[in-house]
């Protein structure tokens, strides 16, 4: 890989019984490298005997040692899932923890008091086989073995909450994985509470809009069930089965087959049986999706046999299970503060991982397929480098309004004007309403004029929508208004051009032409953008 790692560990550098060899994968908070064992060394965290252990693993470097307490409590969060769900699920299709360690090496500081993580070792994730061969042979066989650790999951009362091919791995014997459990949640009754992060391209659309409580975001396992079916459609055709060349676009695709607007295109070359099981992940609602053991019986009759591939090697010996409350040392012993947990949190991995990232903000893998697998280094600084975040817009829209913004080509059409008018229009309130000048939501959308920017192909709807309007909708059509109006602005108009173009969205381009700039009844509005603007962009950006 040629971005820089994150945690940079020298090949030969020894950790517990483990001998660091070549780098695999990194993001901006984590790297994971290839290691082998040897024969003596400190005994990790769970007391793991040698023998038990394989001659390689993966070890996953998080610096929890390091960086400023608000990263630490995130960092600590993530660890702490993963550790968790790992230590006391067991099974063929879920990724193995071996042990988990604490760097203990004053004479490096950017590693000491790190969190190691030792991992099975995978040979490939589905992410990169989907790029050689977009349709192999073998995704039947693969689907069914994903579907039966999905259903390892929720029989065990979790939630993945983050299934994509990136978090797919493949073994040297052909069977497949499922990893990075940043996102897992544990079940509480019908729902679980995850960090507010997901991939767009494999979120329902009940969870586009979902409201950030202090615990995070309610999910259910029909979340991943969603995610399946979008999966299964892109491994067995090669193209997802909502359209658009875009994350954005296909997220507001969804948006709009939730509301029954638009219907899902599904491939022809999708076979008749799992067209029916890819409808039935993709159903509108949540309570219309096939459950998880319903789901796997199609799948297995779908496959004509049982999933195909050698069975996976087991471990000599049985792994201890890690007792309730003794995490690695680090993430509970160390000074920290239990944060609210926000949707700032990116997971980025080469090889599924499970490489953690907190950029302050959110967005997709970055290279159009949101898979996951764009370069880590390039995602981490995007959501900073646009927005500020820490002047208190929500973590929960930054990435709405970042690709919003980048969806057009207009330069005064910037993610901090979008945040500045949302602040301005509605405070972020997606649940606005005022009747009496009928506007709604957190972009203020009069229904009527909404209808004319609401489909991302550039057709109005074939109705005037009804309100409540959810942020997933309102603010891409905010977006592409703002970029429709911002040419038609005349070039020698006084004032800023990004608060003209606000102007122009509260009145119209025609009459600040006319007024050859702000109209004074706009002045404190615009006033009031400027300010937002000002407070929201990046220093060194305009």
């Amino acid at each position: 890989m040629t971005e820089p790692y994150a945690v940079r560990v020298p090949t030969g550098y020894r950790v517990g019984r483990w001998e660091v060899r070549e780098p695999i994968a990194t993001g901006a908070f984590g790297s994971v490298y290839a290691a082998r064992r040897r024969t003596s060394g400190p005994v990790g965290d769970n007391d793991v005997p040698t023998a038990a252990l394989p001659e390689s693993a993966a070890l996953k470097f998080l610096p929890t040692g390091t960086h400023t307490p608000r990263q630490l409590a995130h960092l600590r969060e993530l660890a702490e899932r993963e550790v968790e769900l790992l230590s006391r699920l067991s099974s063929p299709r879920l990724i193995r923890l071996y042990e988990t360690l604490t760097v203990d090496d004053p004479s490096r500081p950017e590693l000491d008091g790190a969190t190691v993580l030792v991992l099975e070792q995978a040979d490939d994730s589905l992410a990169v086989l989907l790029k050689r061969d977009p349709a192999p042979a073998a995704g039947p066989a693969l689907l069914a073995q994903i579907c039966a650790g999905l259903t390892q999951l929720h029989r065990a009362g979790w939630v993945h909450g983050d299934l994509k091919p990136a978090n797919v791995l493949l073994m040297s014997d052909g069977s497949a994985r499922l990893a990075d459990f940043n996102m897992a949640a544990e079940l509480e009754g019908t729902h679980a509470y995850t960090p507010a992060f997901s991939t767009p391209d494999y979120t329902p659309p009940e969870l586009l809009w979902a409201e950030i409580g202090e615990r995070g975001r309610r999910i259910r396992p029909s979340a991943d069930v969603w995610a399946f079916g979008v999966l299964a459609h892109l491994v067995l055709t090669g193209s997802f089965p909502l359209p658009g060349g875009t994350p954005t676009a296909r997220r507001d695709a969804a948006v709009a087959h939730a509301r029954g607007t638009a219907e899902l295109r599904l491939s022809p070359e999708l076979p008749d049986a799992w067209r029916e099981i890819v409808r039935a992940c993709l159903a509108r609602t949540h309570a219309d999706r096939v459950g998880t053991e319903a789901l796997l019986r199609r799948v297995e009759t779908a496959t004509a046999t049982a999933p195909t591939g050698r069975r996976p090697r087991l471990l000599t010996g049985r792994l201890p299970r890690l007792p309730t409350g003794r995490l690695p040392r680090l993430l509970t012993d160390r000074p920290s503060r239990r944060t609210t947990i926000l949707a700032g949190v990116l997971v980025t991995v080469a090889l599924g991982y499970g490489v953690s990232v907190w950029t302050g903000g959110l967005l997709d893998s970055g290279d159009g397929k949101g898979d996951g697998s764009g370069t880590a280094n390039a995602a981490a600084q995007y959501g900073a480098a646009d927005l500020r975040t820490d002047k208190g817009v929500p973590a929960a829209y930054r990435l709405l309004i970042v690709e919003t913004a980048h969806d057009c080509d207009q330069a005064p059409v910037t993610p901090s004007l979008i945040a500045a008018m949302l602040k301005v229009e509605s405070d972020f309130d997606p649940d606005l309403s005022d009747p009496d000048k009928n506007e709604y939501g957190i972009a203020r959308w009069t229904p009527s004029v909404l209808r004319w920017w609401m489909n991302a192909d550039g057709t109005p709807g074939e109705a005037v929508p009804s309100p409540p309007f959810p942020p997933a909708e309102s603010v891409p059509a905010m977006g592409r208004y703002l970029c429709w109006i911002a040419p038609r602005l005349n070039a020698d108009l006084t004032g800023d051009r990004r608060v003209l173009v606000a102007a122009a969205y509260r009145t119209s381009w025609d009459v600040v032409n006319k007024a050859d700039g702000v109209p004074p009844e706009y002045r404190a509005y615009a006033d009031q953008v400027a300010h937002y603007l000002k407070e929201y962009t990046p220093p060194g950006r305009k």
